[in-house]
């Protein structure tokens, strides 16, 4: 019998778009599945944990271990904070028998869809008018801000045909429900070729 390939399931979509509020409507339905903790050059804010919310790594460590080629995939925002995903974490998530999810950007889902056998894009859609009705109500951003993150969730509309999947959320329960149903199918899939 073949060694089975664990799926990871790769959550994407435009800011707004609702994918922790999904990813958690997930993981309440299947407890099996456990979000990989990104690493990040931020600084930690009062209550965070190492580990926990974040893998917190000076730049000069976190740099060291992309060339290293320790990360599946990295970014560098404009704001000069990094961002990425270690491969330990999709192995820690493995080794403790739980399936991984990441919640990642366009460009890193792409990468993780190329390179991880048995990776499940999974893209989150909303209409724009909803997208921004979101982004205002959370308030973490000026209008400035929010004008860029429109323009932005435009473009990444345009390529949700890149990935596996694509699911509206429109309505929380109903998105979560399909996202939950896909999950499970491709866990069914997975476990059948192996």
């Amino acid at each position: 019998m073949a060694e089975s390939v664990r799926p990871v399931f790769v959550v994407t979509g435009p800011s707004g778009a609702g994918k922790g509020t999904l990813i958690a409507g997930l993981l309440e339905r299947l407890p099996e599945l456990e979000v990989a903790v990104s690493a990040t050059t931020r600084s930690r804010r009062p209550g965070e944990v190492d580990g926990r919310e974040y893998w917190f790594l000076s730049e000069v460590e976190f740099l060291r271990r992309v060339d290293a080629g320790e990360f599946l995939e990295h970014v560098c925002y404009v704001s000069g904070r990094r961002y990425g995903t270690l491969r330990s974490e999709i192995d820690r998530i493995a080794a403790e028998g739980k399936v991984c999810v990441l919640e990642l950007e366009l460009e890193g889902a792409l990468k993780v869809q190329s390179e991880v056998p048995g990776s499940v894009t999974l893209f989150i859609s909303a209409d724009v008018s909803e997208l921004e009705r979101r982004l205002r109500e959370r308030a973490t951003e000026s209008t400035g801000e929010i004008g860029e993150r429109i323009r932005l969730a435009r473009q990444q509309l345009e390529q949700a045909h890149l990935f596996r999947y694509m699911v509206r959320n429109d309505d929380v329960e109903r998105a979560t429900a399909v996202l939950s149903a896909i999950v499970e199918r491709e866990l069914e899939l997975a476990a059948e070729r192996a």
